[in-house]
């Protein structure tokens, strides 16, 4: 993607709701996870105490706000970790979101935490005010400690799931966020069996990591997953979910995926066909055009100097939204699952086209094959929806196909091809589940 230019054009933004990450401490984090991009951004601010002023947290309070144009407004805290900036931090946010609401407007709060200093206090704080906690997990212990480690090296496993406990206890609204590596991506049915059955979280995300370990250029760490690799993953935790969780457990990117297959936009910038509507303010007021592309090249300002509609609304953001589709290769305007993939998020676009075009996103091979693999599934689901219908209905549909072969296989030689047409002999197939 090519660098914006340098200057803002004050102009009213196009677009009637735009998402802001609050990053009020910045990148500092009591947590030192191994993959963490947010960590390196210490450094663009030296020096700096790392911590949101209450006079710039009540001017971006009240211009977020007054920028809107939809009657619900969401807050996204985020860092490194939002919790180490204390409660009276945040009683004084949310009195100032009181404040500056307008009539019939409904604000909501969401925070993304590692749980490490949730507490009692915390989550009847949380509790409160109705504030969605995003969860970061990984997995069980042995998955989860593997890179999510303190600053001493040590796995965070128990303290996470300590405050997944307060959490629970108070009956905080959470969801879980699930990074996707190395480590974790062999054990897709262990994974999402420990999320839903042991965790309870009925809302997951699947985050993929992909940890270019140079400044430039197509290479990713040995802690990055392979673009197959979650391609697999997500594969086989959608086969689990489909056939057994429809409307009970809701994975972030099935949805963005069933909103596809029914012709909608997107839900998730990654998948948009644009991006820009999702933009980064730091702890000092820098607004940057998206929290992947926290650099000097994307700053858009500072909301002490220019006001927050104008940065929103200018020409290098919507440049910056723009290049998105103007920059994806051929190879990938052909293609066959373009309308929910949409190439994808534009810090991934690190390889070359097979026909040696610039511009391909690492992950393409998984989330084509992925995309391919849930095609009549969603296919269905969004039939079942355009006639009134539940999407859950797959399940007993995918029960009836599969009861199918099992009835053929009971009245033919153990020894033959299987009716289901896997290529396996009927005994090693749906012969074998009698």
């Amino acid at each position: 993607m090519t660098p914006p230019a340098d200057t803002p054009t004050a102009t009213v933004p196009e677009r009637p709701a735009f998402h802001v990450m609050i990053k009020p401490g910045g990148a500092i984090c009591n947590l030192d996870c191994a993959y963490c991009y947010f960590l390196s951004k210490e450094l663009l601010y030296p020096g700096s105490r790392f911590r949101m002023a209450y006079e710039l947290l009540e001017t971006y309070t009240a211009q977020y706000i007054a920028a809107q144009r939809v009657p619900e407004v969401t807050f996204a805290w985020q860092g490194g970790e939002p919790t180490l900036l204390g409660l009276e931090f945040y009683r004084h946010a949310f009195a100032l979101q009181r404040r500056y609401r307008r009539p019939g407007m409904r604000i909501h709060n969401t925070f993304q935490t590692n749980g490490v200093l949730l507490d009692d206090a915390w989550c009847a704080f949380l509790k409160e005010h109705e504030v969605l906690v995003g969860l970061s997990l990984d997995g069980p212990e042995r998955l989860h400690d593997a890179y999510r480690v303190n600053k001493g090296g040590k796995g965070t496993f128990q303290e996470v799931m300590r405050g997944l406990g307060y959490l629970k206890k108070h009956g905080v609204a959470f969801n879980v966020l699930t990074t996707v590596h190395a480590a974790n991506a062999p054990y897709p049915e262990e994974v999402y069996a420990f999320l839903r059955d042991e965790v309870g979280a009925q809302f997951l995300q699947f985050i993929p990591i992909v940890e270019r370990d140079t400044a430039s250029g197509s290479r990713v760490t040995e802690r990055s997953v392979t673009a197959e690799g979650y391609g697999r993953f997500m594969t086989r935790v959608f086969d689990l979910w489909v056939r057994r969780d429809v409307g009970r457990v809701f994975v972030q990117l099935f949805d963005v995926a069933l909103a596809a297959w029914l012709g909608l936009e997107p839900g998730l910038c990654v998948f948009a066909r644009t991006c820009g509507g999702a933009l980064a303010l730091e702890h000092n007021g820098d607004l940057y055009s998206c929290d992947h592309f926290v650099e000097p090249a994307y700053k858009l300002g500072n909301l002490l100097e220019l006001p927050l509609a104008s940065m929103v609304g200018s020409e290098q953001q919507r440049a910056f939204g723009e290049a998105k589709a103007s920059t994806l290769p051929q190879y990938c305007r052909r293609c066959e699952v373009r309308f929910v993939c949409n190439g994808g998020c534009p810090k991934d676009r690190i390889r070359t086209t097979p026909d040696g075009e610039p511009g391909l996103n690492y992950l393409c091979a998984g989330y084509r094959a992925f995309f391919n693999h849930i095609a009549p599934a969603m296919r269905f689901m969004a039939a079942e929806l355009r006639a009134g219908r539940s999407p859950a209905n797959i399940m007993p549909h995918l029960a009836r196909q599969a009861a199918q072969p099992e009835r053929r296989a009971a009245g033919g030689s153990r020894n033959a091809p299987c009716p289901c047409g896997s290529g396996r002999k009927t005994k090693r197939c749906c012969g074998a589940r009698r």
